[in-house]
């Protein structure tokens, strides 16, 4: 016997994509994820195209993932996708240290982020 499938977490016209271990801090990846939340598909992938932050490449490559799942796992029309939610969460923080002044050294955080992106098809009345 096997374990019952978990349901599905998206509504019927939503589908996911996720990054992790994205080498950057969560505050500057939720600036990016801010500009594209609530725009159509199209709209968002220029916006990240023309982005002169160095990780709005990663976040394009997971957005193009989340309109890819739309169309090939959930037959969704892609002209018609747009971004619901873009969010940011943190993930692990590699530390390393500094030699300063007098014999000292110093913590330094490298932290890594994640971004879950979730598109949507707009129906016919919107």
């Amino acid at each position: 016997m096997s374990k019952p499938a978990n349901p599905r977490r998206l509504k019927p016209a939503e589908a996911m994509a996720k990054a992790t271990t994205l080498r950057v801090s969560p505050r500057k990846l939720n600036l990016v994820a801010q500009s594209i939340r609530g725009l159509k598909v199209q709209r968002a992938l220029n916006e990240l195209e023309f982005s002169h932050k160095r990780i709005a490449r990663d976040v394009r490559k997971a957005l193009y993932s989340a309109i890819s799942n739309a169309e090939n796992n959930h037959n969704l029309d892609i002209d018609s996708l747009v971004v619901a939610e873009a969010y940011v969460g943190k993930n692990l923080v590699m530390k390393r240290f500094a030699a300063r002044a007098r014999g000292r050294a110093s913590r330094i955080q490298k932290p890594f982020s994640e971004i879950t992106i979730v598109v949507r098809e707009l129906g016919e009345a919107a």
